[in-house]
């Protein structure tokens, strides 16, 4: 039976969240009618908002829905950039990570090139981890320039986690608001966004198991940014469009089932990387954990192999039945070396042979048995194979 370990792509669909998402499209009604049809949409849309507010503690208003982590993640820097460069003309620096994720990196990027932004990246080390005494005497020299920051709560590819209080902690004393892409630790381990000190949090549905296309933004009740697009005025007016009660029911479902078992799943998760990490090492033992010294998701195992190309290593697994990534596939179709592995000082040939192995909600024992069974013919085969690139 095939076995899936890529859940940071996505993630099977839970059966419960599938009946409710069945079960709501079949409700017919815009939210913003006044008839009954549509109350009844929007009484889906507000109690789903209720209930997503619950799971990451945050005020049900704080709760803006969006088609995912891509939109939400442009909402909230370039709408907290416009913002705050639409205040004060010398607030043009933004600051962020080399390993950001390319929606915010992306976004970040387009705001330098066309919009005259500046972009301060904060260091790190061999393990991904941000220097924040570096960032702290930046801000002491230039707080009074930037705009926002931008830092993920923990890294979609190699699982380390960020110090979110302590970097809110050092931007408030500048009054810089900062935003977070919280998908990847969302479920996986502790998030409280009233407790963050955020000014606006990215979190999705589809990683947990939900439908594609659900996501939401948790801004801040007395944070403003500019819109991205107009038209209706939904979501407090700042992201246009009919909502879709639909994808806001499954969305808030998935939440609270990941954050409900996020704790068991956790442990269950760790002794389970630990096992993938111990066998994967005594087939190679030349092998590179990204991360290990530091603090990392319990889901997430990722691999730097010398002398072979990861892609070799996925499709000999996946002949074999055994499906898994070499690292974020929103950059899928695009063969090259991860931005993520080469922000930790290694070279183009190390950033090719990568391997990310990601649990979730749906992985059993059996599934890890599998992985460990393939791996050593899957290893050998890549290694024969070498460096070679099609």
């Amino acid at each position: 039976m095939p076995v899936y370990l890529d859940h940071a792509a996505t993630s099977p669909i839970r059966a419960s969240v599938l009946e409710l998402y069945v079960a709501t499209l079949s409700e017919v009604g815009n939210p913003a009618s006044v008839h009954s049809f549509g109350q009844r949409s929007r009484q889906i849309l507000e109690q789903s908002r209720e209930e997503i507010a619950k799971a990451v503690n945050c005020d049900r208003n704080e709760v803006i829905f969006t088609s995912g982590g891509t939109e939400s993640d442009n909402l909230a820097v370039k709408g907290l950039y416009w913002n705050a460069n639409s205040k004060n003309p010398e607030k043009k620096v933004i600051v962020s990570a080399a390993a950001e994720h390319h929606a915010v990196l992306d976004a970040i990027n387009w705001l330098v090139d066309s919009q005259n932004a500046e972009l301060y990246l904060i260091p790190s080390d061999d393990q991904g981890v941000l220097d924040l005494a570096a960032l702290a005497n930046y801000l002491e020299q230039n707080g009074s320039r930037v705009a926002l920051m931008s830092v993920m709560w923990a890294n979609n590819e190699i699982g380390v986690i960020h110090p979110i209080f302590e970097i809110t902690k050092l931007a408030s004393e500048h009054q810089i608001p900062v935003h977070s892409d919280a998908i990847a630790a969302l479920g996986h381990i502790p998030v409280d966004f009233a407790k963050s000190g955020l000014a606006a949090m990215t979190i999705t549905g589809h990683k947990l198991g939900g439908p594609v296309g659900s996501g939401a933004l948790i801004l801040r009740r007395d944070q403003k940014l500019t819109p991205v697009n107009h038209g209706g005025g939904q979501e407090r007016n700042l992201r246009s469009g009919t909502p879709d009660a639909s994808s806001a029911a499954a969305l808030a479902l998935t939440i609270t089932e990941a954050v409900a078992e996020q704790a068991d799943l956790a442990t269950k998760h760790k002794l389970m990387t630990e096992r993938i990490i111990a066998g994967v090492k005594q087939i190679a033992p030349d092998v590179i954990v990204s991360s290990e010294k530091a603090l990392r998701l319990p889901n997430n195992a990722h691999f730097r192999f010398p002398g072979c190309l990861g892609d070799s290593l996925l499709f000999l697994l996946d002949s074999d039945g055994v499906s898994i990534s070499t690292g974020s596939a929103c950059t899928a179709g695009v063969s090259g070396p991860s931005h993520v592995v080469l922000s930790l000082g290694a070279d183009s040939d190390e950033a090719m042979g990568t391997l990310r192995i990601t649990l979730g909600h749906s992985t059993q024992e059996a599934d890890i048995e599998a992985f460990l069974k393939a791996f050593p013919k899957a290893y050998e085969g890549a290694k024969k194979a070498g460096l070679t690139r099609r």
